[in-house]
């Protein structure tokens, strides 16, 4: 009985411990909270998706699904990624222009105002250093590199997208951080001032410098620590000069997407995730084959198909979403854009189907 008792106390000190550590960030509370707690996507103490959405596959066996981690297919992690080498701070007067990171982390430059979204500079996406380190050339950038950002947007609060010490190092080079309900919290628990964040709820919408942003929903979940859903996720479309770019974060397909077109019209640019699927998982991420229909959906004329080609967080080889989603892209009324990191992408002069990965292990 003492013995019991003894683990289930070192279990709590542990927990405590582990809580307490800032990179888990913090959770919403006073008039963040009572925010939430009006929200119409908030019930029963946690976000809620627009369909009922299980983070699982009810059907999945977790015995299999174990065993698969133990002995993962060939070619899960790359040996290394082409990069290109840009000066971001030098760059031209064009447009729109799109610099990838790799992931889900780019800059998108709309004449002379900077946006960045879901920055992950540390090398790794997780809560530790040893675990999700980025591939070889995956990591060639940092905050260092980047002109003064107008604004960051955050997508969701999970570790491949908001990262401690990115937010941390880009305190004092950015002018504003736009982030779903609740996620303002692990902000300020990090020391961003709280008039520099705005927290938006789908649908929300404001303006800032030539660029009119609205909140709009994804299907995902949310949560650092222990629970889930006390934070909202988001993906967002920016008006700009009368084109549409939609940024989608994570996401799996739904009903949301044609709404969006709906509701705005045809999307110019789309963003959206490409990797991390598994049948597994099938309601939070997309299959590649989903990647572009949900292009079509939100008739775009140009995909960017991010998520990928980073980090390892699925089973599948680091190369397939990228294999899957040209094929699945071939002779659909969508134009795919996959750019190396780095290479600025120049939507008068766009680049389609480039296939470095093709030649890649």
């Amino acid at each position: 009985m003492f013995a019991l008792i003894f683990i289930l106390f070192v279990i709590l000190i542990l927990g405590i411990y582990i809580s307490s550590l800032p990179q888990f960030g913090a959770s919403p509370a006073f008039s963040r909270l009572h925010r939430i707690q009006l929200s119409p996507n908030y019930e029963n103490g946690s976000f809620q998706n627009l369909t009922k959405t299980e983070v699982m596959n009810p059907e999945s066996s977790w015995l299999e699904l174990i065993k698969s981690y133990i002995n993962p297919p060939k070619n899960r992690n790359a040996d290394t990624i082409p990069n290109i080498k840009t000066d971001l701070k030098m760059l031209g007067d064009t447009a729109i222009q799109v610099i990838w990171f790799g992931h889900s982390s780019y800059l998108l430059k709309l004449n002379n105002t900077h946006v960045l979204v879901d920055p992950v500079f540390s090398g790794y996406a997780s809560p530790f250093s040893f675990m999700v380190k980025s591939y070889p050339g995956a990591n060639q950038y940092g905050v260092n590199d980047l002109p003064f950002i107008d604004a960051v947007l955050i997508t969701h609060d999970h570790y491949d997208h908001l990262d401690y010490l990115t937010i941390q190092a880009l305190q004092g080079k950015v002018k504003h951080f736009y982030v779903p309900l609740g996620v303002g919290a692990h902000l300020e628990h990090w020391g961003v001032d709280a008039g520099d964040i705005t927290e938006l709820d789908w649908w929300d919408s404001l303006s800032f410098e030539e660029v009119k942003l609205t909140c709009t929903p994804a299907r995902h979940f949310s949560g650092r620590l222990f629970k889930r859903g006390n934070t909202l996720w988001a993906s967002y479309v920016l008006q700009f000069h009368g084109k549409n770019i939609y940024i989608g974060g994570d996401s799996g397909y739904d009903k949301h997407f044609k709404q969006i077109a709906e509701y705005f019209g045809a999307m110019d640019i789309s963003f959206l995730e490409c990797g991390q699927y598994n049948k597994n998982w099938p309601s939070i991420h997309m299959s590649p084959e989903e990647t572009v229909q949900a292009a079509v959906d939100l008739k775009s004329t140009f995909v960017v198909p991010v998520h990928n080609s980073k980090f390892t967080l699925a089973l599948h080889s680091w190369n397939e979403p990228l294999l899957r989603v040209k094929a699945a892209a071939n002779n659909m009324p969508v134009k795919l854009v996959t750019p190396l990191i780095g290479e600025v992408v120049q939507f008068e002069l766009e680049r389609e189907n480039i296939v470095w990965w093709d030649q890649v292990n």
